[in-house]
């Protein structure tokens, strides 16, 4: 946040985001707040990218264009997959049971 020298004979600033005309004064001291502002935009931006990470079709800071749904994909598959494997030894228990109490 910088101050604008309106008059500097007359020792008068403004200040741009208020609007503000004021007296320069030599025993107040201003400090900027822009770096520390765009360092909370980028950890503004990372919580949003770690909230964004709990949703399979949200996208995410660091992926390429086009992967929203690629966790969703996975999760899909990947579940499938191993529904058919668990159907499958179950089938393939109660089959064994079947035989082995002579009901085949």
């Amino acid at each position: 946040m910088s101050m604008v020298h309106v008059a500097p004979e007359a020792h008068l600033v403004l200040d741009p985001l208020t609007s503000l005309l004021a007296e320069e004064r030599e025993d107040i001291i201003q400090y900027s707040m822009d770096p520390i502002m765009e360092q909370l935009d980028e950890l503004d931006k990372i919580a949003d990218d770690l909230i964004n990470s709990l949703s399979p079709d949200k996208p995410l800071l660091n992926t390429f264009e086009g992967r929203e749904h690629t966790s969703y994909s996975a999760g899909f598959y990947g579940n499938t997959f191993y529904g058919v494997i668990v159907g499958l030894v179950i089938a393939g228990l109660m089959l064994l049971v079947m035989s082995a109490l002579g009901g085949l």
